[in-house]
């Protein structure tokens, strides 16, 4: 006799939330996961619009109709969902346009990421912006070899010209070859060692605090949460100042572009234990978190935003964050980012070495 389960009991022992939609993309129906995932009974899910149980994501709720009108279907990795409650989180989801006798509905399948899976896609981003730095790199170096002989050319032949009119385009030549040799070497990033010495990382971040309040350009109110508990660190505190200054600038100027009329960036310090990062545990981590309440990062620049020459600013060059993770890199630390509208905190995690400490 072949065994029989009913269909619900099935949904209900299931892992992944499943979510069905009618065509005003409200709940009919949501099993014990997805319940979880909300933290919300049947009896409150049922007959409420998904879109307030979700205050941000980069979920396209637009496209959710669309498919329900054309009967198709699709898969997106890597979501970062937005509860209405404050809560965040990341999640696999799967829509599938179903047709039943009661009409087209839809159904949601929410896988939720778990920390391993994240730390393997952290490692294999890292692993591509490292490669994207080696081949940027590469063709810097093409760049500055024929650029010295160009100016070195343009001088030769600025002594050999005897009108200053002619002059003049030499002189154009040679200033745009320094100009594009300085641009290149801002690709390049910081190239100077590491001056590793014991120090006070809030110091560190009042110093860059005070730089940021001399900025009359703005009146955003920057707060500080930190953690006494944190010991004297090994760190370059040149290098540790020019990464959050770079991340706090760039924080100003999405706040003010935005119009943000109460714009707030907090700065906290916490303690992290057995945090992994590219792949090697540490034991123990300064966490330096700074959070503003902008307009949050666009989704189509999360992925690359540490790549140089990626920015979402009019005037932008791109090349700030980039160097803030280059600087944090020479620390074997990385830089996190959590991002929807109203939130974005760049979170920098700098490995505490005991052994360092004592001698």
């Amino acid at each position: 006799m072949p065994f029989k389960i009913k269909t619900d009991t099935l949904l209900d022992n299931l892992s992944t939330a499943v979510i069905l939609l009618d065509e005003q993309l409200t709940i009919i129906e949501a099993n014990h996961a997805a319940q979880a995932m909300f933290e919300r009974s049947l009896n409150l899910l049922l007959d409420c619009p998904i879109k307030q149980l979700i205050a941000d994501s980069s979920l396209d709720f637009v496209r959710f109709t669309q498919d329900m009108q054309h009967g198709e279907g699709y898969s997106d990795g890597d979501v970062q969902i937005c509860f209405a409650d404050g809560r965040h989180t990341h999640a696999d989801v799967t829509v599938t346009c179903l047709h039943t006798a009661s009409g087209v509905t839809l159904l949601l399948e929410v896988r939720l990421i778990e920390q391993q899976k994240k730390i393997s896609q952290e490692t294999q981003q890292w692993a591509q912006q490292q490669a994207a730095r080696e081949l940027i790199r590469g063709l810097a170096h093409e760049i500055k070899n024929p650029l010295g002989g160009i100016r070195g050319a343009a001088q030769l032949l600025e002594k050999e010209l005897p009108s200053a009119d002619l002059k003049e385009f030499t002189s154009m030549i040679i200033e745009q070859s320094d100009r594009l040799r300085n641009l290149v070497d801002r690709l390049l990033g910081p190239n100077s060692r590491p001056n590793f010495q014991s120090h006070n990382v809030h110091r560190v971040l009042e110093k860059v605090i005070t730089l940021v309040q001399l900025d009359l350009s703005h009146e955003i109110v920057i707060g500080r949460d930190y953690d006494p508990s944190i010991p004297e660190s090994i760190i370059d505190q040149d290098m540790v100042q020019q990464a959050v200054l770079n991340i706090m600038r760039n924080s100003v100027q999405a706040l003010v572009q935005s119009g943000q009329s109460e714009g707030t960036i907090n700065v906290v310090t916490r303690i992290e234990r057995q945090v992994t990062i590219h792949g090697e545990r540490h034991p123990l981590c300064m966490k330096i978190s700074l959070v503003d309440n902008g307009p949050g990062i666009p989704n189509e620049l999360k992925d690359t935003l540490f790549y140089p020459m990626v920015t979402g600013k009019k005037e932008g060059t791109g090349l700030g964050l980039s160097i803030a993770q280059t600087l944090i890199d020479h620390h074997h630390g990385k830089i996190d980012v959590e991002s929807w509208s109203g939130h974005t905190d760049f979170s920098l995690y700098i490995p505490i070495n005991r052994k360092e400490l004592t001698s």
